[in-house]
């Protein structure tokens, strides 16, 4: 029984053109033969989504096909169907609409990435626009971007820093200029591609095409490799470089060295380098965002009482009132005191977590006092317990 297109596609019988282009683009990118070498059932199923899009996006074979069905549409009018005959319908089962290739259509639905008559699904999924457009028929091609980290001291995002950082990269062959050729000689047609940069494997309905393994792509290799590189344009080099840290940046921050990265083949431009910011744990600080914070243990008859206490900040120390009865976990909060904007814009705050800190190893004088104390509270004085006491009574009988 003939698949049908609708389900092929996955989409429902009402959908416009603009949806079945959509769900067949989606799926001949996750099933073309490029993307899945050698799987069979890929290959069946990218032939089977490439016919249902070739019949359901032309309106005169979406209406006969929706007239008859897959079976009599795929048999031409057989079985006594209007106007048949082998020849009743157009576009049969290999047909393609003038397609001698699935591939064709797939070309002319993302176009001819290639630009000088090749196809390649690399050319549609692969890299950046920035790196397809720095490889031209010269080889020259932009190098990878590469990674580093550096860990920094929590004062160090708060006001910024310079810092050093050692890393290994290839770099463009001094000898040769990053050409990959002994000055003097120049670059010849690949003799493993002809040429053509890809290489074409496969046989039958199917082929597909890969970079050529001895060119890289480029089409040309050095007439008379470079000695120091090996035809390879790039050398392993130890670069030294100072990195800024701008105040406000967050753990996992990432900053950009322009062509700090991998140098490039054939005289291409260098990529970049991403340095990854780790910041090391405060033992006074902690951040949360643009707010810094940090626990401030007081003693229970200043929570009682209220008073001034002196508060550490990033910026140096401060003084802070603290309310009569601050429970504990109690948070305080100090204006313009936290970690600044990278944007430019306003500082954070500080956030004061008040921690009532219990009395320990108390002399017989202050077990008096606070004995004497105790007896002295009302349910006034400690409206948190009498409320508990209420809703528990029953359990406490």
């Amino acid at each position: 029984m003939a698949k049908d297109y609708y389900e092929s596609l996955g989409v429902p019988r009402t959908a416009t053109d603009d949806e079945i282009k959509k769900a067949y683009r989606k799926l001949a990118v996750k099933y073309h033969p490029d993307k899945n070498p050698g799987d069979k059932k890929a290959e069946e199923k990218f032939k089977e989504i490439s016919r249902a899009y070739e019949v359901l996006s032309d309106s005169k074979k979406r209406a006969q096909y929706d007239q008859f069905g897959p079976e009599l549409f795929e048999h031409g009018g057989a079985s006594g169907a209007p106007g048949g005959g082998a020849g009743g319908f157009s576009g049969g089962a290999g047909g393609f609409g003038g397609f001698s290739d699935p591939r064709d259509l797939f070309s002319q639905i993302f176009g001819n990435a290639g630009g000088d008559g090749s196809f390649s699904f690399e050319d549609i999924l692969g890299g950046t626009g920035r790196r397809r457009s720095a490889r031209g028929r010269s080889g020259a091609r932009t190098g990878q971007d590469l990674r580093s980290e550096i860990e920094i001291d929590f004062e160090d995002a708060v006001f910024g820093a310079d810092k050093r950082l050692r890393i290994q990269r290839s770099g463009a062959c001094t000898h040769c200029g990053g050409t990959g050729c002994e000055p003097g000689s120049s670059m010849k047609s690949c003799p493993t591609c002809g040429g053509q940069g890809q290489v074409i494997s496969g046989n039958g309905f199917f082929q597909s095409a890969a970079p050529c393994p001895a060119c890289g792509g480029a089409g040309r290799i050095p007439s008379n490799p470079c000695r120091t590189c090996g035809g390879q344009g790039k050398v392993p080099v130890t670069r030294d470089l100072q990195i800024h840290i701008p105040p406000g940046v967050n753990n996992g921050s990432r900053l950009r060295v322009a062509k700090e990265g991998e140098a490039g083949a054939r005289g291409g431009a260098p990529g970049d380098l991403y340095v990854v910011i780790r910041i090391r744990p405060h033992d006074v600080f902690q951040r949360e965002d643009q707010n810094v914070i940090c626990d401030l243990p007081v003693d229970p008859v200043t929570a009682a009482l209220g008073g001034i206490v002196d508060v550490p900040t990033v910026t140096g120390r401060t003084r802070m009132k603290i309310p009569a009865g601050t429970s504990d976990g109690t948070t305080l909060r100090i204006r313009g005191k936290g970690m600044p904007s990278l944007k430019g814009g306003a500082r954070g705050d500080q956030l004061v977590r008040i921690r009532v800190e219990t009395p320990v190893g108390l002399n017989a004088r202050q077990k008096e006092l606070l004995t004497e104390l105790a007896g002295t509270f009302t349910g006034a004085n400690l409206p948190k317990r009498t409320d508990f006491q209420k809703r528990a009574a029953r359990f406490l009988k």
